[in-house]
């Protein structure tokens, strides 16, 4: 009985620190998002709006992949026998973090979309210009 306890709490802990490694950095977010901030303020480009299109496709993708990831760890979650609190918090924060990722692959495929109809609309306005100027 005591051995089976001591299995689980190691479980639990292995886990939760698994998860810990997995969690993003903040710092490094917070560069990034700076970056995009300043790459989204500058554009003004076809070719600029296609690149921010394609960093948001591909952020979209990423969390996509993290949020299959951690579904595929609840479902282990849920065939492991874990009681009481321990259980209960494994599989939560873990729902948390499912819905944390497909909301941001949403809102990063929104995005994506955006910069698209940004840059196609810029395209069609450029190439409608140059068609004014050879009259």
């Amino acid at each position: 009985m005591f051995i089976q306890k001591l299995i689980r709490t190691f479980t639990v802990l292995a886990l939760f620190g698994a998860l810990a490694g997995c969690a993003p950095m903040g710092v490094n977010i917070a560069e990034e998002d700076a970056a995009t901030q300043l790459a989204i303020q500058n554009a003004v480009t076809p070719s600029d709006h296609y690149a921010l299109a394609k960093h948001f496709e591909d952020a979209a993708r990423e969390m996509q992949v993290k949020a299959e990831e951690k579904k595929a760890l609840l479902e282990q979650y849920e065939k492991m026998h874990l009681y009481g609190w321990q259980s209960h918090n494994l599989k939560s924060r873990t729902m948390a973090l499912i819905r944390k990722y497909e909301q941001a692959a949403q809102s990063n495929g929104r995005e994506a979309a955006s910069h698209l109809q940004m840059a196609r609309k810029l395209k069609r306005n450029d190439a409608e210009y140059k068609a004014a100027l050879t009259f």
